[in-house]
């Protein structure tokens, strides 16, 4: 039995602080964490815990802040190579660049070497788990998983379905998207640390009886989540009553097919109706936050205030996204706010980066927290990882004052340590 004892600053929730306020955060500016086997065995202050185990490998990380390792709730590892590319509005976007890279994951080289590339990044970015579009082809979900398997990680994907308004090439059918992906549901779901998550790109994408098949397999895997887009871009919406004139709404083209639900993953969710709102609330789904994607890609700003009434979590959305740094992503989340009149505070955005990313993927008993029994997926911040960071950090009176500099400034510099169940990555 292997015991390590990770010692610097901690932070940890002891509830939403979107509700709680900062009576939900605690900091020990000298805590430990004991770590056993792969999993958080018990926390607290650095002196007793090592008065209690003695024997245990000690890992002293100074002024380090210790949090949950970052989780991406919405991503697109195959985009990893046209990330920050120029000058485009979503359709156009995804035409020029996204279904051309796309195609190329038809060969099982080039998925495997994207998906090692895509982890690579993440892991430097502190990012410990990912949820992710794969494309239509099922090899790319084989790479993803592959290796994600191999480097011990907690990762949760599906192939992308479309069989409509796409190139030849990436386009599936009903039928065959139904049955490759209740195949890969059934080879990588629960495998390790893998979880399959049924995937229709969006419902331009989709026919109508793509939606139901998928529908189908969903209520037929209840325990496996559902990802899409919802209300990304207003030409979007336009185009989405264009193709579902029967639809109430762009919710509606979902609700129809059976695709709305608790385990049910909606990125963006940027232009909403009330009815839309109404109904995601009611059934408890969870919807999707791409800061740095809204502004590239020009969608609009999100409401944060509907975390109040959602759970919410939080994504880079590479490669629309301009970056693979979940600090960089809190760093928008914040401007996106204070454009909308709703400035977040730092305890907000780690949380949303960590423990509220993983309720929103229904694995908030695993990851996202420090506490015993959670996996222990953990980093290590620098607060001084940069001279301009440094020294604004030094003049901090609160651990807020310190942290908030690196969410604002901070990049893969700032990520002193990745543990992946304990082990350093």
């Amino acid at each position: 039995m292997r015991e390590t004892l990770l010692i610097g600053q901690i932070l940890t929730f002891s509830a939403d602080p979107f509700v709680a306020g900062l009576d939900a955060v605690h900091h020990d500016s000298r805590g430990a964490i004991l770590v056993r086997d792969g999993a958080i065995a018990a926390t607290g202050p650095a002196d007793a815990l090592i008065a209690r185990h003695p024997q245990a490998e000690r890992v002293d990380h100074g002024q380090g802040l210790i949090l949950p390792g970052f989780i991406d709730a919405h991503a697109h590892y195959p985009q990893t190579g046209i990330i920050a590319s120029w000058g485009k509005r979503l359709i156009d976007w995804l035409n020029s660049y996204t279904f051309p890279e796309e195609l190329r994951f038809s060969d099982p080289a080039y998925a495997a070497e994207a998906a090692a590339c895509y982890f690579d990044l993440t892991l430097a970015n502190g990012t410990t788990t990912v949820a992710s579009y794969c494309t239509i082809h099922p090899e790319s979900v084989d790479a993803y998983f592959n290796e994600a398997k191999k480097r011990g990680l907690r990762a949760l994907g599906g192939k992308t379905c479309m069989d409509r308004n796409a190139p030849d090439g990436l386009r599936d059918s009903a039928q065959s998207a139904y049955d490759d992906s209740k195949a890969l549901l059934e080879k990588w779901h629960g495998v390790d640390r893998l979880g399959y998550v049924i995937t229709p790109r969006f419902s331009p994408t989709s026919t109508p009886g793509q939606l139901s098949a998928l529908g189908t397999l969903w209520a037929e895997h209840p325990e496996c989540l559902m990802q899409t887009h919802l209300s990304e871009q207003t030409d979007e919406i336009a185009w989405v009553k264009s193709l579902f004139p029967e639809a109430r709404d762009y919710l509606d083209t979902y609700e129809a097919h059976e695709l709305l639900g608790a385990g049910g993953l909606y990125g963006h969710a940027i232009h909403l109706e009330q009815r839309e709102i109404d109904r995601l609330s009611e059934v408890g789904a969870a919807l999707v936050h791409c800061p740095t994607s809204n502004t590239f890609i020009g969608s609009g700003l999100f409401d944060m205030r509907l975390a109040g009434a959602l759970r919410v979590g939080l994504a880079t959305d590479t490669g629309g996204g301009s970056s693979f740094s979940m600090l960089r992503t809190m760093a928008a989340a914040y401007e996106i706010g204070q454009l909308r009149g709703n400035p977040l505070h730092p305890a907000q955005l780690l949380w949303l980066a960590t423990q509220g990313s993983a309720r929103a993927l229904r694995i908030d008993d695993k990851v996202g927290r420090i506490a015993p029994g959670m996996e222990a997926d953990l980093i290590v911040l620098d607060l001084a990882s940069t001279p301009g960071i440094a020294q604004r950090s030094a003049r901090a009176e609160t651990i807020w004052e310190a942290v908030f500099p690196t969410i604002m400034m901070g990049d893969d510099r700032a990520i002193a340590a990745t543990y992946v169940a304990g082990m350093r990555a």
